[in-house]
Protein backbone atom coordinates (compact mmCIF):
# COMPACT_ATOMS: atom_id res chain seq x y z
CA UNK A 1 0.00 0.00 0.00
CA UNK A 2 1.20 3.49 -0.90
CA UNK A 3 0.51 6.34 1.51
CA UNK A 4 0.67 9.85 0.06
CA UNK A 5 0.53 12.85 2.41
CA UNK A 6 -1.48 15.92 1.43
CA UNK A 7 0.14 18.64 3.51
CA UNK A 8 -2.58 21.26 3.63
CA UNK A 9 -1.77 23.91 6.24
CA UNK A 10 -3.89 23.25 9.32
CA UNK A 11 -5.66 20.22 7.84
CA UNK A 12 -3.18 17.60 6.58
CA UNK A 13 -4.41 14.15 5.64
CA UNK A 14 -3.30 10.99 3.88
CA UNK A 15 -4.32 9.17 0.74
CA UNK A 16 -3.96 5.39 0.99
CA UNK A 17 -3.66 3.54 -2.32
CA UNK A 18 -3.79 -0.27 -2.48
CA UNK A 19 -5.95 -3.32 -3.04
CA UNK A 20 -8.36 -4.57 -0.37
CA UNK A 21 -8.74 -1.33 1.59
CA UNK A 22 -12.54 -1.58 1.90
CA UNK A 23 -12.23 -4.70 4.04
CA UNK A 24 -9.80 -2.85 6.33
CA UNK A 25 -11.97 0.25 6.50
CA UNK A 26 -12.23 0.60 10.27
CA UNK A 27 -8.55 0.06 11.17
CA UNK A 28 -7.54 2.48 8.42
CA UNK A 29 -9.93 5.07 9.78
CA UNK A 30 -7.89 4.89 13.01
CA UNK A 31 -10.47 5.91 15.61
CA UNK A 32 -12.34 8.42 13.45
CA UNK A 33 -15.58 6.40 13.64
CA UNK A 34 -16.75 7.45 17.09
CA UNK A 35 -20.25 5.98 17.16
CA UNK A 36 -21.82 2.64 16.43
CA UNK A 37 -23.81 4.08 13.53
CA UNK A 38 -21.68 5.31 10.63
CA UNK A 39 -23.35 7.49 7.95
CA UNK A 40 -22.46 6.34 4.43
CA UNK A 41 -23.54 8.21 1.31
CA UNK A 42 -23.37 6.22 -1.92
CA UNK A 43 -25.30 5.52 -5.12
CA UNK A 44 -27.41 2.54 -6.07
CA UNK A 45 -24.81 0.98 -8.37
CA UNK A 46 -21.96 1.20 -5.86
CA UNK A 47 -24.17 -0.05 -3.05
CA UNK A 48 -25.20 -3.09 -5.07
CA UNK A 49 -21.57 -4.00 -5.76
CA UNK A 50 -19.74 -2.95 -2.58
CA UNK A 51 -22.39 -2.36 0.08
CA UNK A 52 -22.01 -5.80 1.65
CA UNK A 53 -18.22 -5.44 1.84
CA UNK A 54 -18.57 -2.16 3.71
CA UNK A 55 -21.32 -3.59 5.95
CA UNK A 56 -19.12 -6.55 6.90
CA UNK A 57 -16.07 -4.37 7.50
CA UNK A 58 -18.05 -2.14 9.85
CA UNK A 59 -19.81 -5.04 11.65
CA UNK A 60 -16.49 -6.74 12.32
CA UNK A 61 -15.52 -3.80 14.51
CA UNK A 62 -18.85 -3.14 16.23
CA UNK A 63 -20.30 -0.57 13.82
CA UNK A 64 -23.31 -0.50 11.53
CA UNK A 65 -23.88 1.49 8.37
CA UNK A 66 -26.59 4.10 8.05
CA UNK A 67 -27.07 4.25 4.28
CA UNK A 68 -28.15 7.10 2.07
CA UNK A 69 -28.41 5.56 -1.40
CA UNK A 70 -28.72 8.08 -4.23
CA UNK A 71 -29.47 7.65 -7.93
CA UNK A 72 -26.31 7.24 -10.03
CA UNK A 73 -25.37 9.93 -12.50
CA UNK A 74 -24.43 13.58 -12.79
CA UNK A 75 -28.01 14.73 -12.16
CA UNK A 76 -27.57 13.75 -8.50
CA UNK A 77 -25.27 16.78 -7.99
CA UNK A 78 -28.31 19.04 -7.53
CA UNK A 79 -29.82 21.48 -5.05
CA UNK A 80 -32.57 18.97 -4.33
CA UNK A 81 -30.24 16.10 -3.46
CA UNK A 82 -27.96 18.41 -1.49
CA UNK A 83 -30.85 19.63 0.65
CA UNK A 84 -32.20 16.11 1.14
CA UNK A 85 -28.77 14.79 2.10
CA UNK A 86 -28.22 17.56 4.65
CA UNK A 87 -31.65 16.87 6.14
CA UNK A 88 -30.79 13.17 6.32
CA UNK A 89 -27.48 13.86 8.07
CA UNK A 90 -29.30 16.05 10.59
CA UNK A 91 -31.86 13.30 11.17
CA UNK A 92 -28.97 10.91 11.76
CA UNK A 93 -27.74 13.36 14.43
CA UNK A 94 -24.32 13.75 12.83
CA UNK A 95 -22.09 15.96 14.96
CA UNK A 96 -19.21 18.14 13.84
CA UNK A 97 -16.68 15.67 15.21
CA UNK A 98 -18.22 12.71 13.36
CA UNK A 99 -17.11 11.46 9.94
CA UNK A 100 -19.43 10.90 7.00
CA UNK A 101 -18.23 8.31 4.48
CA UNK A 102 -18.48 9.20 0.78
CA UNK A 103 -18.48 5.85 -1.03
CA UNK A 104 -18.58 6.34 -4.78
CA UNK A 105 -17.28 8.29 -7.72
CA UNK A 106 -16.89 12.00 -8.21
CA UNK A 107 -20.60 12.75 -8.00
CA UNK A 108 -20.95 11.17 -4.56
CA UNK A 109 -17.68 12.66 -3.33
CA UNK A 110 -18.60 16.17 -4.50
CA UNK A 111 -22.13 16.08 -3.09
CA UNK A 112 -21.16 14.50 0.23
CA UNK A 113 -18.19 16.81 0.69
CA UNK A 114 -20.32 19.88 0.03
CA UNK A 115 -23.00 18.65 2.43
CA UNK A 116 -20.31 18.08 5.07
CA UNK A 117 -18.89 21.55 4.49
CA UNK A 118 -22.16 23.27 5.35
CA UNK A 119 -23.54 20.88 7.98
CA UNK A 120 -23.21 22.63 11.35
CA UNK A 121 -20.68 24.98 9.67
CA UNK A 122 -18.45 22.08 8.75
CA UNK A 123 -18.19 18.44 9.76
CA UNK A 124 -15.71 15.74 8.79
CA UNK A 125 -15.89 13.34 5.88
CA UNK A 126 -13.81 10.52 4.44
CA UNK A 127 -13.48 9.92 0.72
CA UNK A 128 -13.70 6.31 -0.46
CA UNK A 129 -13.48 6.73 -4.24
CA UNK A 130 -14.73 3.84 -6.34
CA UNK A 131 -13.82 5.08 -9.84
CA UNK A 132 -10.43 5.69 -11.36
CA UNK A 133 -11.34 9.31 -12.02
CA UNK A 134 -12.27 9.91 -8.39
CA UNK A 135 -9.18 8.10 -7.11
CA UNK A 136 -6.72 10.20 -9.11
CA UNK A 137 -8.55 13.52 -9.10
CA UNK A 138 -11.82 14.50 -7.46
CA UNK A 139 -11.31 12.77 -4.09
CA UNK A 140 -8.10 14.72 -3.42
CA UNK A 141 -7.84 18.44 -2.89
CA UNK A 142 -11.06 19.44 -1.18
CA UNK A 143 -13.11 20.83 -4.08
CA UNK A 144 -16.78 20.06 -3.49
CA UNK A 145 -19.74 21.26 -5.51
CA UNK A 146 -23.11 20.73 -7.13
CA UNK A 147 -24.32 21.63 -10.61
CA UNK A 148 -26.94 24.25 -11.42
CA UNK A 149 -28.82 25.18 -14.61
CA UNK A 150 -26.14 27.84 -15.18
CA UNK A 151 -23.32 25.30 -15.34
CA UNK A 152 -21.21 22.60 -13.75
CA UNK A 153 -19.73 22.91 -10.24
CA UNK A 154 -20.71 26.58 -9.88
CA UNK A 155 -21.93 26.21 -6.29
CA UNK A 156 -19.56 24.61 -3.81
CA UNK A 157 -16.86 25.00 -1.21
CA UNK A 158 -13.27 24.07 -0.46
CA UNK A 159 -13.55 21.39 2.23
CA UNK A 160 -10.73 18.89 2.66
CA UNK A 161 -11.47 15.28 3.62
CA UNK A 162 -9.92 13.79 6.72
CA UNK A 163 -8.73 10.72 4.84
CA UNK A 164 -8.89 9.18 1.35
CA UNK A 165 -8.97 5.40 0.86
CA UNK A 166 -8.41 4.42 -2.79
CA UNK A 167 -9.03 0.68 -3.05
CA UNK A 168 -7.57 -0.50 -6.36
CA UNK A 169 -9.62 -3.70 -6.22
CA UNK A 170 -12.81 -1.78 -6.99
CA UNK A 171 -11.40 -0.84 -10.39
CA UNK A 172 -11.77 -4.46 -11.51
CA UNK A 173 -15.56 -4.05 -11.45
CA UNK A 174 -15.67 -0.92 -13.61
CA UNK A 175 -16.81 -1.01 -17.23
CA UNK A 176 -14.00 -0.15 -19.64
CA UNK A 177 -15.75 3.09 -20.55
CA UNK A 178 -15.56 4.25 -16.92
CA UNK A 179 -11.91 3.23 -16.70
CA UNK A 180 -11.08 5.17 -19.85
CA UNK A 181 -12.90 8.22 -18.55
CA UNK A 182 -10.77 8.15 -15.41
CA UNK A 183 -7.64 7.49 -17.40
CA UNK A 184 -8.02 10.91 -19.03
CA UNK A 185 -7.24 12.49 -15.66
CA UNK A 186 -4.15 10.29 -15.31
CA UNK A 187 -2.82 11.51 -18.66
CA UNK A 188 -3.56 15.08 -17.58
CA UNK A 189 -0.80 14.99 -14.96
CA UNK A 190 1.73 14.10 -17.63
CA UNK A 191 0.57 16.79 -20.02
CA UNK A 192 0.46 19.63 -17.51
CA UNK A 193 3.78 19.08 -15.77
CA UNK A 194 5.56 15.77 -16.33
CA UNK A 195 6.56 14.76 -19.86
CA UNK A 196 8.18 11.57 -18.56
CA UNK A 197 4.87 10.50 -17.05
CA UNK A 198 3.08 11.13 -20.36
CA UNK A 199 5.64 8.86 -22.00
CA UNK A 200 4.97 6.29 -19.26
CA UNK A 201 1.28 6.51 -20.13
CA UNK A 202 2.04 5.93 -23.79
CA UNK A 203 4.08 2.84 -22.88
CA UNK A 204 2.00 1.40 -20.03
CA UNK A 205 -1.49 2.88 -20.26
CA UNK A 206 -2.93 -0.09 -22.13
CA UNK A 207 -1.57 -2.55 -19.55
CA UNK A 208 -2.88 -0.44 -16.68
CA UNK A 209 -6.35 -0.34 -18.22
CA UNK A 210 -6.20 -4.10 -18.82
CA UNK A 211 -5.69 -4.70 -15.09
CA UNK A 212 -1.94 -4.87 -14.51
CA UNK A 213 -1.71 -4.41 -10.73
CA UNK A 214 1.72 -2.78 -10.60
CA UNK A 215 0.82 -0.28 -13.34
CA UNK A 216 -2.43 0.61 -11.62
CA UNK A 217 -0.80 1.31 -8.28
CA UNK A 218 1.88 3.41 -9.96
CA UNK A 219 -0.61 5.38 -12.06
CA UNK A 220 -2.89 6.18 -9.14
CA UNK A 221 -0.20 6.93 -6.56
CA UNK A 222 1.86 9.03 -9.01
CA UNK A 223 -1.23 11.02 -10.01
CA UNK A 224 -2.26 11.59 -6.39
CA UNK A 225 1.26 12.70 -5.45
CA UNK A 226 1.28 15.16 -8.37
CA UNK A 227 -2.05 16.63 -7.31
CA UNK A 228 -1.01 16.74 -3.65
CA UNK A 229 2.04 18.87 -4.52
CA UNK A 230 -0.08 21.34 -6.45
CA UNK A 231 -2.82 21.52 -3.82
CA UNK A 232 -0.24 22.06 -1.09
CA UNK A 233 1.20 25.02 -2.98
CA UNK A 234 -2.12 26.59 -4.00
CA UNK A 235 -5.02 25.09 -2.04
CA UNK A 236 -7.65 27.65 -3.02
CA UNK A 237 -6.46 28.35 -6.57
CA UNK A 238 -5.36 31.90 -5.78
CA UNK A 239 -1.85 31.71 -7.28
CA UNK A 240 -2.73 30.24 -10.67
CA UNK A 241 -0.87 26.98 -10.04
CA UNK A 242 -3.89 24.88 -9.11
CA UNK A 243 -5.73 26.24 -12.14
CA UNK A 244 -3.40 24.09 -14.25
CA UNK A 245 -5.33 21.07 -13.01
CA UNK A 246 -8.17 22.36 -15.20
CA UNK A 247 -6.27 21.47 -18.38
CA UNK A 248 -8.92 20.34 -20.87
CA UNK A 249 -11.78 21.27 -18.57
CA UNK A 250 -12.87 24.56 -20.16
CA UNK A 251 -13.36 22.87 -23.51
CA UNK A 252 -14.61 19.69 -21.85
CA UNK A 253 -17.23 21.35 -19.67
CA UNK A 254 -18.60 23.16 -22.73
CA UNK A 255 -18.99 19.81 -24.47
CA UNK A 256 -20.65 18.36 -21.36
CA UNK A 257 -23.07 21.28 -21.21
CA UNK A 258 -23.94 20.90 -24.89
CA UNK A 259 -24.71 17.21 -24.30
CA UNK A 260 -26.84 18.01 -21.25
CA UNK A 261 -24.43 16.68 -18.59
CA UNK A 262 -25.64 13.21 -19.51
CA UNK A 263 -24.23 9.74 -20.11
CA UNK A 264 -23.84 10.78 -23.72
CA UNK A 265 -20.49 12.23 -22.67
CA UNK A 266 -18.89 11.24 -19.37
CA UNK A 267 -16.86 13.88 -17.55
CA UNK A 268 -13.56 12.13 -18.21
CA UNK A 269 -14.44 11.72 -21.89
CA UNK A 270 -15.09 15.45 -22.04
CA UNK A 271 -11.74 16.14 -20.35
CA UNK A 272 -9.93 13.88 -22.84
CA UNK A 273 -11.51 15.69 -25.77
CA UNK A 274 -10.83 18.99 -24.01
CA UNK A 275 -7.13 18.18 -23.73
CA UNK A 276 -7.02 17.26 -27.42
CA UNK A 277 -8.61 20.64 -28.18
CA UNK A 278 -6.26 22.48 -25.83
CA UNK A 279 -3.32 20.84 -27.59
CA UNK A 280 -4.60 21.69 -31.05
CA UNK A 281 -5.47 25.25 -30.04
CA UNK A 282 -1.97 25.61 -28.59
CA UNK A 283 -0.57 24.40 -31.91
CA UNK A 284 -2.82 26.83 -33.81
CA UNK A 285 -1.27 29.64 -31.76
CA UNK A 286 2.24 28.41 -32.53
CA UNK A 287 2.97 27.33 -28.97
CA UNK A 288 3.65 23.66 -29.68
CA UNK A 289 4.30 21.66 -32.85
CA UNK A 290 1.24 20.18 -34.52
CA UNK A 291 2.86 16.76 -34.06
CA UNK A 292 2.76 17.19 -30.30
CA UNK A 293 -0.93 18.02 -30.40
CA UNK A 294 -1.62 14.98 -32.55
CA UNK A 295 0.39 12.76 -30.18
CA UNK A 296 -2.19 13.58 -27.52
CA UNK A 297 -5.09 12.79 -29.83
CA UNK A 298 -3.43 9.61 -31.07
CA UNK A 299 -2.82 8.30 -27.56
CA UNK A 300 -6.50 8.51 -26.68
CA UNK A 301 -7.57 7.15 -30.07
CA UNK A 302 -5.20 4.18 -29.75
CA UNK A 303 -6.98 3.19 -26.55
CA UNK A 304 -10.43 3.45 -28.13
CA UNK A 305 -11.42 6.89 -26.87
CA UNK A 306 -13.00 9.60 -29.00
CA UNK A 307 -10.40 12.10 -30.17
CA UNK A 308 -12.58 14.19 -32.50
CA UNK A 309 -15.53 16.27 -31.31
CA UNK A 310 -17.19 15.77 -34.69
CA UNK A 311 -17.96 12.19 -33.59
CA UNK A 312 -20.32 13.56 -30.92
CA UNK A 313 -22.76 14.71 -33.58
CA UNK A 314 -23.38 18.03 -31.87
CA UNK A 315 -26.06 20.23 -33.39
CA UNK A 316 -24.24 23.49 -32.71
CA UNK A 317 -21.45 25.74 -33.85
CA UNK A 318 -18.33 27.05 -32.15
CA UNK A 319 -20.12 30.12 -30.84
CA UNK A 320 -22.65 27.97 -29.00
CA UNK A 321 -19.86 26.07 -27.27
CA UNK A 322 -18.14 29.34 -26.35
CA UNK A 323 -21.42 30.55 -24.82
CA UNK A 324 -21.22 27.67 -22.35
CA UNK A 325 -17.68 28.75 -21.44
CA UNK A 326 -18.93 32.13 -20.21
CA UNK A 327 -20.12 30.34 -17.07
CA UNK A 328 -16.64 28.97 -16.35
CA UNK A 329 -15.46 29.49 -12.75
CA UNK A 330 -12.18 30.95 -14.02
CA UNK A 331 -13.94 33.97 -15.53
CA UNK A 332 -12.20 37.07 -14.17
CA UNK A 333 -13.29 40.66 -14.93
CA UNK A 334 -15.08 39.45 -18.05
CA UNK A 335 -12.15 37.52 -19.48
CA UNK A 336 -11.63 33.76 -19.54
CA UNK A 337 -8.14 32.35 -19.02
CA UNK A 338 -7.34 29.12 -20.87
CA UNK A 339 -4.93 26.37 -19.83
CA UNK A 340 -2.69 25.87 -22.85
CA UNK A 341 0.57 24.04 -23.53
CA UNK A 342 4.08 25.31 -24.15
CA UNK A 343 5.12 21.71 -24.61
CA UNK A 344 3.96 18.28 -23.53
CA UNK A 345 4.71 18.49 -19.83
CA UNK A 346 4.42 22.28 -19.50
CA UNK A 347 1.01 23.93 -19.17
CA UNK A 348 0.35 27.60 -18.45
CA UNK A 349 -2.52 30.00 -17.87
CA UNK A 350 -3.14 32.10 -20.98
CA UNK A 351 -5.06 35.31 -20.26
CA UNK A 352 -4.99 36.81 -23.74
CA UNK A 353 -7.31 34.43 -25.58
CA UNK A 354 -10.02 36.01 -27.73
CA UNK A 355 -13.22 33.99 -27.56
CA UNK A 356 -13.92 34.77 -31.20
CA UNK A 357 -10.70 32.96 -32.05
CA UNK A 358 -11.85 30.02 -29.92
CA UNK A 359 -15.23 29.92 -31.69
CA UNK A 360 -13.56 29.91 -35.12
CA UNK A 361 -11.20 27.14 -33.98
CA UNK A 362 -14.13 25.05 -32.72
CA UNK A 363 -16.01 25.53 -35.99
CA UNK A 364 -13.03 23.93 -37.71
CA UNK A 365 -12.94 21.05 -35.21
CA UNK A 366 -16.66 20.40 -35.59
CA UNK A 367 -16.14 20.11 -39.33
CA UNK A 368 -13.14 17.71 -39.19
Amino acid sequence: MAVIPVDIAGRPYEVHVGAGLLAELVPLCAGRLRKRSVPVVTDANVHARWGAVVENALHAHGHEAAWRILPPGEATKSWEQLAATVDWLLAEEVERGDHVLALGGGVIGDLTGFAASILKRGCNFIQIPTTLLAQVDSSVGGKTAINTPAGKNLVGAFHQPSLVLADLAVLDSLPRRELLAGYAEVVKYGLLGDADFFRWCQAHGAAMLAGDARSREYAVSHSVAAKARIVKADERETLGLRALLNLGHTFGHALEAQTGFSDRLLHGEGVALGMVLAGRFSARRGLIPAASAEAIASHFADLGMASEIATLGLDCDGQALVAHMLHDKKMDAGTLPFILLKSIGEAFLAKDVDLGEVAAFLDGELAR
